[in-house]
Formats: C-alpha cells, sequence, structure tokens
C-alpha cells in the first residue's frame, strides 16, 4: 500500500489536473439522476443528518434538469422514506434507533419531502422513492432507462460517499457511460466527500465541472414539441 501524508482534498486535485485514465464520455442519450436531495439530508441547521459543499448546488442541478428536460431526456428524483415500522430498511436501520435514524425518515414527513430550492416537474420527471444506497437497487430505473435508450447517467446529490457512490457504481456496472459533476454532489465531511470523488474518478466515473455538462447538454438537439 502507498502511503502519503496528502489530505484527500489534494489527492483529488492532482488526479483532476493529471488524469490517469482516459474518459468514458457522452453517448447519444444520456439520464439525471438527482440522489436523495431531501430535507434529511439538504436542510441545515433543522437536520443533524444534514450538510452542504458547493452553496450552489441546487442552482446548478436545477439547471442540469431544465438543460435535460429541453433536449427530451430523463429528469430523475429519489429519495428515501420507510414504512411506520422501518422494516423496509432491513438490517441497514438496525445499527441505532433515534429520531434522526435512516430508518425514521417515514414515508411523508418533513425529512422525506425534497429540497424546497428544487425545481421539479412533477408530471415530466420520474421521482423513485429507494430503500437502500444505490437508485438502481429493486428499482424500476434499470427499466426505465432501458425503455429510452439511454446510454449515459448523470449523477448528482449525496452523499457522495454514500449513495452517490453507490449508484455510480451500479451504473457502471450495467454499462452506462457515468458522469458526476464535481459541484453538484456533497457530503458530511470534506475527507469522505474528495476521497471518493478520487476513487470515482480513477475508477467508476467521469468527474468533471458542471459547467462542462451544462456545455455538453447544449451539442444535443433539442426536443421536438409535440404537434410541431
Amino acid at each position: 500500500m502507498e502511503t502519503s501524508d496528502k489530505t484527500s482534498r489534494q489527492l483529488f486535485a492532482e488526479i483532476k489536473a493529471n488524469p490517469t485514465r482516459k474518459r468514458f464520455g457522452f453517448g447519444d442519450k444520456p439520464a439525471l439522476v438527482n440522489i436523495d436531495l431531501q430535507k434529511a439530508y439538504t436542510a441545515v441547521g433543522e437536520f443533524a443528518t444534514a450538510y452542504a459543499t458547493d452553496p450552489r448546488q441546487m442552482e446548478y442541478i436545477n439547471a442540469l434538469a431544465a438543460a435535460f428536460r429541453s433536449r427530451g431526456f430523463p429528469v430523475v428524483w429519489t429519495y428515501v422514506a420507510y414504512m411506520e415500522s422501518g422494516e423496509d430498511c432491513g438490517i441497514w436501520g438496525t445499527r441505532s434507533d433515534t429520531p434522526d435514524s435512516l430508518q425514521n425518515i417515514k414515508v411523508g414527513s418533513r425529512r422525506a419531502e425534497f429540497d424546497d430550492r428544487l425545481e421539479i416537474d412533477h408530471v415530466r420527471d420520474i421521482i423513485i422513492n429507494k430503500r437502500m444506497a444505490s437508485a438502481f437497487f429493486e428499482t424500476n430505473l434499470g427499466s426505465i432507462f432501458s425503455f429510452h435508450g439511454i446510454d449515459t447517467v448523470v449523477v448528482t446529490g449525496g452523499s457522495t460517499s454514500g449513495c452517490v457512490r453507490a449508484t455510480v457504481v451500479d451504473s457502471l456496472s450495467r454499462s452506462f457511460r457515468t458522469i458526476v459533476p464535481e459541484e453538484c454532489v456533497a457530503d458530511k465531511h470534506e475527507a469522505p466527500h474528495f476521497s471518493n470523488l478520487y476513487d470515482m474518478a480513477i475508477k467508476y466515473a467521469d468527474v468533471v465541472g458542471v459547467q462542462e455538462v451544462l456545455t455538453q447538454m447544449q451539442r444535443y438537439p433539442a426536443a421536438v414539441r409535440a404537434g410541431a
């Protein structure tokens, strides 16, 4: 094992400046997956489980969602919420049992609500209540992407070291080109945040600036409106 006295932030900065892997790049049909941007994880000051990294995260995600919609590509929002008993959280929900515990995010609760800053189209966008870390685990996300012929998945949300990473690994495992806009993911502490960005950039995804993704979206033809 190589040792280093560098921080995870420094290691990630180095890999950004001097990439060691070629990019997967964008394919023909991308989808946007926004992971767990709910108040349990975004309402800093209200919930102990909430966190923030880039102060413009929600603004950037709204811009991405609008860009994907304008091209006719799927926009997906996931959230976690459980039945009153918490049994659908399984063994994951047995390590603690406090008001802040994962299995105590109940369906219909304030902790399960999406962040008020988000611009969600409740008619056109796809909303998925997931129970485990990955957005793909025992959800219909894979079949939705098959229906749309998706070959590229852009992942935002939180946490970088948890549900984002799990979704990214599952995305690559399903042979999707996988993209992570750096400013659009967040974590509780900078160490897991940057160490997982570093790891994903080397192994599982293209970790790029959000502006690069927005620029790429302009290269796709705009969606044709019905009746046009």
